[in-house]
């Protein structure tokens, strides 16, 4: 509680604006505040029938209004508001400054992206890799607190990020993955698995995820990817496979003559599949970009971490400040009902 205000006697705490600032613990005694003008006008009639007239009778050149006359209506307009301040005292006003602290024991997530050259093939627009970009994307914005890495592999794999809780600079990793980071052909799909494994292995988290992405089979590397998936699962790291791209005719680029060329493409799902199945995840097979996110999103389900909040409530009262101002206009009311002045102001 704020008890050491020095400004209690400033004029804005009577602003619309502050009184509109406040939370009212007790808000119904506000309603007292319409039954004030009700009062004043019961008095004023009561006065106006019990008022007497003067047994002699004067000619209206000789009866003057006297502005000073008018100072008898001030005890009771300083009484209506003693009352008005204690209303709003009674409601005790206030401000709370909640904050919110959120948490969880966070999972470390993986993701292993292929960038081989057949992810730019146009099957998904505008193509296999760019699409892969954009759920990736999606999929860092839904998550809290999560340590989230991101390895690329074509002919070669290698860290594009370590795990990091800094979403911003991640995503700044995605956006920049393109068919030039690696030199040599061909897809590597063991070695980008050992790399992945590499960066979670000393991991302490209590859950431990890879996102394997690709369109090929294992034709690079000098690791066979199931031995890589089973060292992974020593270290209980869950492995998601997702087999992406359609069978058969696909689009590549365009020939001499600008006109859209297609090559045939077939996808052997039996490592990726193995794959998965050692890692005791899933598998997905996926051939446009709503399966994709569709994917992206039930793994988005699978893995959540219980988030937990924690509520801080810092509560200043401000009833005093208006309780202050009653005591001071109640002690002037008595001032001016017990002393000359009041039948100065009646006469």
């Amino acid at each position: 509680m704020e008890n050491n205000q020095s400004d209690w006697f400033s004029i804005n705490w009577f602003t619309l604006e502050r009184l509109e600032s406040f939370e009212y613990q007790n808000q119904l005694w506000l309603y007292g505040l319409l039954l004030i003008p009700v009062i004043l006008l019961i008095r004023w009639l009561l006065l106006k029938l019990n008022h007497q007239k003067l047994p002699i009778a004067l000619t209206k050149q000789y009866i003057k209004n006297d502005p000073i006359s008018l100072l008898r209506h001030l005890p009771p307009m300083i009484m209506a508001c003693v009352i008005a301040l204690l209303f709003i005292a009674l409601a005790r006003p206030q401000t709370t400054d909640e904050q919110v602290e959120q948490w969880s024991e966070g999972i470390d997530i993986m993701m292993v992206i292929d960038i081989s050259e057949s992810m730019q093939i146009q099957d998904f627009q505008p193509n296999r890799l760019e699409a892969a970009k954009e759920v990736a994307r999606n999929f860092v914005k839904g998550r809290f607190q999560d340590r989230i890495g991101l390895v690329v592999f074509s002919g070669d794999a290698y860290s594009r990020s370590p795990l990091t809780t800094d979403y911003e600079l991640l995503n700044t990793y995605i956006d920049g993955i393109d068919f030039s980071l690696i030199e040599n052909r061909g897809t590597a799909i063991g070695s980008a698995l050992a790399v992945g494994t590499n960066r979670l292995r000393e991991s302490e988290s209590a859950s431990k995820v890879m996102i394997l992405l690709s369109d090929g089979d294992n034709t690079a590397g000098n690791i066979d990817p199931l031995t890589a998936a089973k060292l992974a699962s020593a270290y209980d790291i869950t492995i998601y496979a997702i087999a992406i791209g359609k069978e058969g005719q696909v689009p590549f680029g365009q020939d001499f003559f600008g006109r859209t060329r297609y090559v045939e493409n077939t996808l052997d799902e039996t490592n990726l599949r193995e794959i998965a199945k050692i890692g005791e995840g899933k598998f997905y097979r996926v051939s446009d970009q709503q399966a994709l996110e569709a994917v992206f999103s039930e793994i988005d389900q699978l893995e959540k971490a219980e988030i937990k909040e924690t509520r801080y409530k810092d509560t200043n009262d401000f009833y005093y400040i208006y309780l202050k101002w009653a005591i001071v206009l109640l002690l002037i009311w008595l001032f001016l009902k017990t002393t000359f002045v009041s039948n100065f102001m009646l006469d």
